[in-house]
């Protein structure tokens, strides 16, 4: 592969998996120009017929052949030898690739395919380790090594991808469907394929397991230091995997499996107990709390969410994460910068076999966070749920690129109903109170309902429940990249004191009841907490001190591409009690131009203020890399403060 840049390479590669197949003949050496020497080494064998369409090859990995006709559909790939026989099988043409994780051993060989115009597709949570491999080498840690998953096993070249196949998806090729199944566990990306193929259901489930009981290795099921997180991963993923009934079990490595229900059972059996031994119980055994007859709390997910049930078999749900503390926080450090967290769905079953639901009528964020809201695109897109929010959360959940804000979901959620701060409204018999609730961030409500003799309080993450040795007070945070201003706190603390709830339901955690002491000690304790805002910052300065974002682009994730024209807005909040006057000017590359040059306008007081300014890049303007920043340099009221703003550049493909 020659040194070029990554859009360069990737448009060529485009086209190439663009362009018309050829005849899939021997495989020849690549060209110098790819820049890789290749090995001689080759597997021994011949494909070998499972069924009248299906066949194996047993290679770096196992890679089996689907065929249609003169077509086929590869799943993984190994060093690409297939291809010497797919002739012998009657087949003239590979279709797609499909691979099912970013592994080295399979899709060592994909050079071949690139060579041929095949395209290739990928988990979409590893794309990254495809078709962006050479960035992931040149910012991998080595030194200080303590997350030690074993993403080292990625390809050491670029490998362009056509397609990426997003979870709970289908992958429809000629007649056949191939339904995509998160699997992780063995990678955190992983997949599993579910096609039915000559009238058998087939589950090509990458490394999930080897054989009855066993996996390939354990080394790659570690993903931090001491973990045992891919153990964990691995049950949830083979017990939904279990429920799909496949007929064949066709793993990466190891024999096809006919009627591989009890070996998946065997497999998840030795894998909790190995869990259990080094661990403790996996999340396929967490357990919710029925409050109430109306009220189910999910309290062991990795944020607390609740289901309130209606007689009718509705359900509303407050807040829909991630099944687990594992899943969260080992897909949000395996994310790329520019995709979303995985989720992988959870508890619905339960609730429709143990409690009666039959619909997820409706989902509330309590605030605008990942850890809460990672499973609303699922609810829309399978469920049929509407998402109905607080007024300020709408455009942070349709407009995620527009803010630097801490936990932001990197995918955009659609609002079918908004809420102002006081207002109520019925469901299902239920009268609601949605109120202004900031502290944990600025985006956050709190929702008050009369069920079932309480009071409840859905407070995401405001307060927690009190630490036995600190002041007997609520617990809170400070987290200043969510926005946080000097009365935050005391705004949602003094907002339960008015609405007196017996139970408030947090968003970790069990619900707890309060009291009106218990409010009050807290109110106090906040209190205290602005005194010392005031008398660390410098008088006057208090707010501009707390929030990073005082001074912002919009959007803060900018997409742009050659020849466009792009509007950004300068927003200032100016937390003075007067107007005070603001000079912006952006600066952008040389070659941009901007209207105007700069910005000089007053902020009024206790308000956000915005202004706009239009960019222009030529046409012929070539980015000095893939994502890049520009800022903002700034003059408050003649005092020159510089470039305390930016925003970041994704170029398109």
């Amino acid at each position: 592969m020659s040194e070029t840049t990554r859009r360069t390479f990737l448009e060529s590669a485009g086209a190439l998996a663009a362009s018309a197949r050829t005849p899939q003949g021997a495989a020849r050496e690549p060209s110098r120009a790819a820049g890789w020497r290749r090995t001689g080494f080759a597997p021994h064998g011949r494909p070998r017929k499972l069924s009248d369409n299906l066949y194996l090859f047993e290679d770096t990995c196992n890679v089996y052949v689907v065929r249609d006709g003169s077509a086929c559909v590869l799943v993984d790939f190994g060093s690409g030898k297939i291809l010497d026989y797919l002739g012998e099988l009657g087949v003239r043409r590979v279709d797609w690739i499909l691979h099912t994780h970013h592994h080295r051993d399979q899709c060592q060989g994909d050079w071949r395919a690139i060579e041929r115009g095949i395209p290739i597709a990928v988990p979409r949570h590893e794309r990254h380790l495809f078709d962006d491999a050479r960035n992931f080498w040149r910012n991998r840690r080595v030194f200080h090594l303590y997350y030690v998953r074993n993403d080292f096993n990625t390809t050491t070249e670029n490998i362009p991808v056509a397609r990426a196949l997003e979870d709970y998806t289908t992958f429809r090729w000629n007649k056949t469907d191939f339904f995509v199944l998160p699997s992780p566990g063995h990678t955190l990306g992983s997949i599993t394929l579910l096609a039915e193929v000559d009238g058998r259901k087939v589950a090509f489930s990458g490394d999930l397991m080897y054989g009855p009981g066993k996996i390939v290795n354990l080394y790659d099921t570690q993903v931090n230091y001491g973990g045992s997180e891919g153990i964990d991963l691995s049950i949830y993923s083979l017990t939904q995997l279990r429920e799909h009934r496949p007929e064949w079990l066709c793993p990466s490595h190891g024999r096809p499996l006919r009627d591989p229900d009890q070996a998946i059972r065997l497999t998840i059996e030795r894998l909790s107990e190995y869990y259990r031994f080094q661990v403790g119980e996996p999340t396929i055994a967490n357990e919710p709390i029925r409050v109430s007859p109306h009220l189910i709390a999910f309290h062991q997910t990795t944020s607390s969410f609740y289901a309130i049930l209606s007689d009718s078999g509705k359900a509303l749900f407050v807040d829909y994460g991630a099944p687990s503390g594992v899943h969260f926080s080992n897909f949000e450090r395996a994310t790329a910068v520019t995709d979303r967290i995985r989720f992988v769905e959870h508890n619905l079953d339960l609730l429709r076999r143990r409690f009666g639901m039959k619909s997820v009528d409706v989902a509330m964020p309590s605030h605008m966070h990942d850890d809460h809201i990672a499973g609303f695109p699922y609810l829309i897109r399978h469920c049929g749920t509407q998402i109905w929010c607080y007024e300020n959360m709408v455009d942070v959940l349709q407009n995620p690129r527009g803010y630097n804000l801490g936990c932001i979901l990197g995918e955009p959620v659609k609002v079918v109903r908004t809420f102002r701060n006081g207002e109520r409204f019925r469901w299902e018999g239920f009268e609601f109170e949605v109120t202004y609730n900031p502290g944990h961030t600025e985006y956050q409500m709190a929702l008050y309902v009369e069920l079932d003799g309480e009071r409840v309080a859905f407070t995401g993450d405001a307060f927690f429940l009190p630490n036995p040795r600190n002041d007997g007070t609520l617990r809170h945070n400070l987290i200043f990249r969510n926005w946080v201003e000097s009365d935050s706190h005391l705004k949602s603390i003094r907002n339960l004191i008015a609405h007196q709830p017996t139970l408030i339901c947090p968003g970790h955690g069990r619900p707890y009841p309060v009291d009106r002491a218990l409010l009050e000690a807290t109110e106090k304790k906040l209190l205290r907490q602005q005194r010392l805002f005031e008398e660390l910052l410098p008088e006057g300065e208090t707010n501009f001190g707390l929030n990073p974002s005082w001074v912002s682009i919009y959007p803060y994730q900018i997409l742009a591409a050659p020849g466009e024209r792009l509007t950004l807005r300068l927003r200032v909040a100016n937390y003075q009690p007067r107007a005070v006057k603001m000079e912006i000017a952006l600066v952008v590359p040389a070659e941009w131009t901007m209207a105007p040059e700069v910005l000089r306008f007053e902020a009024t007081p206790g308000t956000l203020t915005e202004r706009k300014v239009t960019v222009a890049i030529p046409k012929d303007w070539r980015a000095p890399a893939p994502r890049f920043a520009i800022a903002a340099d700034v003059v408050r009221d003649d005092r020159y403060l510089g470039q305390i703003a930016e925003a970041i550049v994704e170029m398109r493909a």
